[in-house]
């Protein structure tokens, strides 16, 4: 396996982590993947969200490695919901990269929704989902007036499983990391010189004060990374996956739950079948 720092914790049911020339082969793919999506839309270059998570820093050393730090272009949108450790290693992460960046406070446009529609101001997820599109609309805001892309920072755990705002924080151009379940994302974030204490930074959508990934979804990500990789992409049964590692049936099925209630945002909006006339 990998000699890249440990970034599994002991009780992971399951080693996803890439071999070391698997690991390589990854990493220059998606460079040339940024590079291709940049030119096959005739950009000069991208915009992305920077939240001090580890998938926006994976993204940004990637496309800064792909494009140059000159053609990425950070911006930190900090809202009421956000704590000042996450936004200061947004900013950390812009300047470690010396990329232009700009810190935008979305908490006035965000009540601007709040005041128009009073009734939902309240509603912990119609609200949280504010604040993760208003993030969408300044990224391309930002990006169409300086022909850019809009880079996208979702992993495939957060895909199989719906973890992302529909016409929010995915929203974007591309996925980059869109191939890597979350253990893989931490171990490429590694390799590629982010710093430890955010390889392994507890992850948090921002959607409220004091939330977090694992905490919604009811379990860690490597335990939801392993029934995803054995259950819902991988062949195995629910017996066979709770044999082979140590997950309980409960997990399995709240895995599957989210994977089958999350259908519709990894389609097109649908459409009737068209008329035989």
């Amino acid at each position: 396996m990998s000699t890249e720092p440990t970034i599994l914790s002991d009780t992971a049911p399951l080693d996803l982590r890439l071999s070391d020339d698997e690991l390589e082969a990854t990493h220059n793919h998606i460079l040339q993947f940024i590079r291709d999506v940049v030119d096959g839309a005739g950009a000069e270059g991208a915009v992305l969200g920077l939240s001090g998570g580890i998938d926006s820093t994976a993204t940004a050393y990637l496309a800064v490695e792909a494009l140059g730090k000159e053609n990425l272009h950070g911006l930190v949108m900090p809202s009421v919901v956000n704590s000042d450790e996450n936004m200061s290693d947004a900013e950390r992460v812009a300047q470690e990269l010396e990329i232009e960046y700009d810190v935008v406070e979305i908490q006035p446009i965000a009540e601007t929704f709040f005041d128009t529609f009073p009734e939902a101001a309240n509603d912990r997820m119609a609200a949280g989902n504010v604040y993760v599109r208003v993030r969408g609309v300044l990224n391309y805001f930002v990006a169409n007036h300086e022909n850019k892309i809009v880079l996208g920072t979702g992993n495939r755990s957060e895909a199989l499983t719906g973890y992302f705002t529909k016409y929010g924080d995915q929203a974007v151009d591309c996925n980059p990391i869109g191939n890597l379940y979350k253990q893989q994302v931490r171990q490429l974030a590694a390799h590629v010189g982010v710093p430890q204490d955010l390889v392994m930074k507890t992850p948090s959508a921002g959607m409220w004060t004091g939330q977090t990934d694992e905490d919604e979804m009811g379990m860690h990500y490597d335990t939801l990374d392993a029934i995803l990789a054995l259950h819902v992409d991988g062949p195995l049964s629910k017996s066979a996956t709770m044999d082979h590692i140590d997950v309980t049936g409960e997990q399995i099925d709240r895995v599957v739950e989210l994977y089958e209630q999350s259908a519709h945002k990894r389609q097109m909006p649908p459409a009737p079948e068209p008329l035989d006339l």
